[in-house]
């Protein structure tokens, strides 16, 4: 590869653009120049030239000279905030703060900056530098500006030092289920698991065994056209939630609804599909549950009803708008907004007001279902906390949206829309990962002032005790491929994590809610430090806990981490039992995944499980002789209540024995992923109903239960 021009990586540099990167083997890998024109580009920067790049390196100095204030301006409780200001050089500086809630504080200190004014077109600017006082408190605030007969303002957002566990968990330690809601079928359910059978979990799960959440794969919009996206990871929208899952009989307009026996006769049919099928049918159930859907949404609401309706559009605001517009439009036009007229291609286009007030009945049915799904989820999460739980329903945070869909569309002025989103080749994945989604822009992020982001953050805690972000890296760095280019040739884009990680926390904070990160795979280890300094927990999955600096076998449970959420296994693994005969490689063999022969693949999976038993063994969990599947899914739980892990997660295709895998990655439509219903061990269907009185899951439930029982830990900060 031809050395780099000085220009370009000064350039890539200022844009937080990695020109080398450090890979899963240790090695040291030079980023190409077509990678960072390209990535450069999509953050609107020519760089194709020596010229460009000048341009460019000279346009982001002056850009930064002509700005008044930071675009944002972050800071944590308890520590001082240091933030510049530019004026005309010589002209004295006013700087006051107004908080959230209205107050006004002036007096802040100004200390010496010794930066040499700057020539701007004939001007002479002057940077000058203030402090922040510690002591202000959380919140959106504002910093003013007033110099030269000039006023200006930015935003300040005050983001706690440490967020940790919610109070009403205590001292103690907690476990839960990990459930792929639309798998966790009822007998009242269309089909599909949705929020009533997610509360009934709950419910189930915190009176009978002292669960304390239940973590849900992400409930993201999917398009509301054929075929559904199966994939709750790439959404079309992630502020948004599927209507999939709402409980047709929980609305209460069906009690007006003349006749309810048509939806009565509409969930039959759809019950009786499903039952005749191996895999979810997201498409049959949706154009049944649709239909009652319509029906409902005609029906005259009560005063009090409106006035309910009233608000959460209020609250809501644009987005809910442009995403219900999205919606009908999508209905209208297909769903690749890219396809559209021209004149649709953006929100603020001049063909989508008209277009609105073409379909007004169509885009309101879209915000109502987002009211329904708003008041269903709100029950769920305060029938969980009445239950006995203290945190509840834990939400899940997929990595970003699908290119074509609602997000993409009304959020493209700060996406990044020329690259995709994904990984770099790894242990597990040597091609790396394209995830086909476009990532957010930090640069009109910060100009932005982070609302989209926080607005996000806000909308999946709203009725949750907690949140599962996955991929939480990309919130530190994220892997961009430009468009059409491998994944291998991709580089790392740098994010402002303080300021990212910092809302999480504020919106967190505020929800009393509990964050955990999926911190898997290629990551760099200051980053774990950080979070963990943060109050964030990390992701711990058992297979993956070797102990890396000694003999590479199991790392004993006593030196796992401590804020973390630790787990088996994981979605995109097999079920415990699949795992333990081997399904995940056989699986992968019969897709042509493997880069080596199967007998070498399950040489290598026996020689881990052995090395697994004899830990078992070895700590008293597991009889010489005793190798059957419930009795190994019991002990390695259990081995999971020895380590020091705050949080517990037990897989409810473990409780059940399952054994077919949900997600196999690195295929489509080659394996049915994101369909596979809950079964047995015998592949028999499992209604919720069936796990009510399950042995099998109330013994594992109970054994989780009674292995964190006995430990207390304290809750503050970790120091070092």
């Amino acid at each position: 590869m031809s050395e780099l021009a000085p220009s370009l990586v000064e350039l890539a540099r200022r844009y937080g653009i990695a020109t080398e990167y450090e890979d899963w083997t240790g090695r040291r890998v030079p980023v190409s120049p077509t990678t960072l024109v390209a990535v450069l580009a999509a953050l609107g920067v020519a760089a194709g030239s020596e010229q460009e790049r000048n341009l460019a390196l000279t346009a982001k100095l002056r850009a930064r000279w002509a700005r008044r204030l930071p675009p944002t301006i972050v800071g944590r409780t308890g520590e001082q905030t240091r933030f510049w200001v530019h004026v005309t050089h010589g002209d004295p500086a006013e700087v006051w703060l107004q908080l959230e809630d209205g107050t006004v504080r002036g007096g802040i200190q100004q200390v010496d900056n010794f930066t040499p004014p700057f020539d701007l077109d004939g001007r002479w600017v002057g940077e000058a530098s203030f402090v922040l006082p510690g002591d202000l408190p959380l919140g959106y605030h504002r910093v003013h500006l007033r110099s030269g007969g000039e006023e200006t303002s930015t935003a300040l957002i005050m983001t706690p030092d440490w967020l940790g566990l919610p109070e009403r968990l205590g001292a103690r330690r907690g476990w839960g289920l990990a459930a792929q809601l639309y798998s966790v079928r009822s007998r009242q359910s269309w089909g599909v698991g949705d929020l009533t059978d997610l509360t009934d979990l709950a419910v189930w799960s915190a009176s009978r065994h002292g669960a304390d959440y239940v973590l849900v794969n992400p409930l993201h919009a999917a398009a509301p056209t054929r075929p559904m996206e199966p994939s709750p990871y790439l959404p079309t929208s992630r502020r948004f939630v599927n209507p999939i899952y709402l409980r047709v009989e929980a609305i209460p307009e069906l009690a007006e609804l003349p006749k309810r026996s048509r939806v009565r006769r509409l969930r039959s049919e759809v019950q009786l599909k499903a039952a005749r099928r191996d895999a979810i049918d997201r498409d049959g159930a949706w154009a049944a549950k649709r239909a009652a859907l319509e029906l409902l949404h005609r029906v005259p609401r009560s005063a009090g009803r409106e006035l309910s309706y009233e608000a959460f559009r209020s609250r809501e605001g644009r987005a809910l708008d442009d995403f219900a517009t999205w919606c009908a439009l999508a209905e209208k036009h297909g769903d690749d907004w890219h396809s559209w007229p021209e004149s649709l291609r953006h929100p603020h286009a001049p063909g989508v007001a008209a277009f609105i007030a073409e379909h007004r009945e169509a885009v309101d049915f879209h915000r109502w279902l987002q009211w329904q799904l708003d008041e269903q989820l709100a029950a769920a999460q305060s029938r969980a906390v009445r239950a006995g739980m203290a945190l509840g329903v834990m939400h899940d945070l997929a990595v970003g949206v699908h290119p074509n869909g609602a997000d993409a569309w009304a959020l493209q002025d700060v996406l990044a829309l020329g690259v995709t989103a994904g990984a770099p080749p790894d242990e597990f994945n040597q091609l790396g990962q394209d995830w086909s989604q476009p990532p957010w822009r930090p640069d009109r992020l910060d100009d932005e002032e982070y609302r989209p982001f926080r607005a996000l953050i806000r909308a999946v805690l709203r009725h949750s005790g907690g949140v599962r972000i996955d991929h939480i890296i990309g919130l530190f760095r994220l892997w961009w491929i430009p468009r059409g280019a491998a994944p291998t040739d991709g580089t790392y884009v740098r994010y402002d994590h303080e300021a990212m990680i910092g809302i999480v926390a504020l919106e967190a904070h505020r929800a009393g809610a509990v964050v955990v990160g999926e911190d898997l795979g290629t990551v760099e280890p200051w980053v774990r430090d950080y979070l963990m300094l943060r109050g964030l927990l990390g992701t711990s999955i058992l297979w993956f806990e070797l102990d890396r600096d000694g003999n590479g076998g199991p790392l004993p449970a006593e030196r796992w981490r401590e804020y973390c959420l630790s787990s088996v296994t994981t979605h995109d693994l097999p079920p415990t039992a699949g795992y333990l005969a081997g399904e995940h490689v056989r699986l992968r063999e019969s897709l042509g995944l493997l880069t080596r022969p199967a007998e070498d693949e399950l040489a290598s999976s026996r020689a881990e499980l052995a090395a697994w038993m004899a830990e078992l063994r070895r700590v008293g969990l597991l009889e010489e002789g005793q190798g059957d599947a419930e009795s190994v899914v019991l002990a390695l739980y259990r081995y999971l209540g020895r380590t020091p892990s705050r949080l517990l997660g037990v897989a409810l295709t473990d409780a059940v024995g399952d054994c077919r895998t949900q997600n196999q990655p690195g295929t489509t439509d080659e394996y049915p992923n994101w369909r596979v219903p809950l079964t047995g061990p015998d592949g028999r269907p499992v209604l919720l109903e069936d796990l009510f009185t399950d042995a099998r899951a109330a013994t594992l439930a109970e054994a989780v239960r009674g292995a964190i029982a006995p430990a207390a830990v304290e809750t503050a900060p970790v120091s070092f």
